[in-house]
């Protein structure tokens, strides 16, 4: 991602791990970036890397032939079609370049709101938003990650987290610990 101009975060495991300070296995890196970004991501990749965009409907090649994304979807990178896949990227809708819920349009945040940068200088999504999008899955990786990233979240993340699954998952299990 070096030389990138736009702006990108880590997403995930791996933030939850950065904030905790626990690790786990992971299999794989997970960033993302604006929806109105990926275009310009798909340049910086050039002939380097392939990008493929992925959602619901297709998973096709982001190229000159197929350049329109869902602004909810997601691009999976990898070298060419033999090599393994080195990056997922779910894109994040963004309301006049703010950071927007994908699973609540309505709540928008400033990015540096929703994301921090951590000591090695990269930028993560908070532990609260991470684990708004891993509430939404039945993985024991995600169930790991909130066990050990609820307790060390304070007043306003737990807030914060507590209103946002609320809104998208009124019987979520986690809220009765929020």
């Amino acid at each position: 991602m070096a030389g990138f101009d736009r702006p990108w975060w880590i997403v995930g495991g791996w933030s939850i791990e950065v904030f905790t300070g626990v690790s786990r296995v992971h299999e794989d890196m997970d960033i993302s970036m604006l929806s109105s970004d990926a275009e310009a991501f798909r340049s910086f990749l050039g002939d380097r890397w392939t990008p493929w965009n992925v959602d619901e409907s297709w998973f096709r090649p982001f190229d000159d032939r197929f350049r329109e994304v869902r602004p909810d979807s997601q691009l999976w990178v990898r070298r060419d079609a033999q090599s393994p896949w080195v990056l997922d990227v779910p894109l994040t809708p963004d309301t006049e370049g703010r950071w927007t819920n994908k699973r609540y349009l309505a709540h928008t945040e400033d990015l540096e709101t929703v994301t921090w940068v951590a000591s090695d200088g990269l930028r993560y999504s908070k532990p609260e938003v991470a684990l708004l999008f891993k509430a939404a899955q039945a993985r024991e990786k995600d169930r790991q990650d909130a066990e050990v990233a609820l307790p060390m979240l304070d007043s306003g993340a737990r807030a914060w987290l507590r209103d946002a699954v609320a809104r998208t998952t009124p019987n979520h299990p986690w809220l009765s610990e929020l």
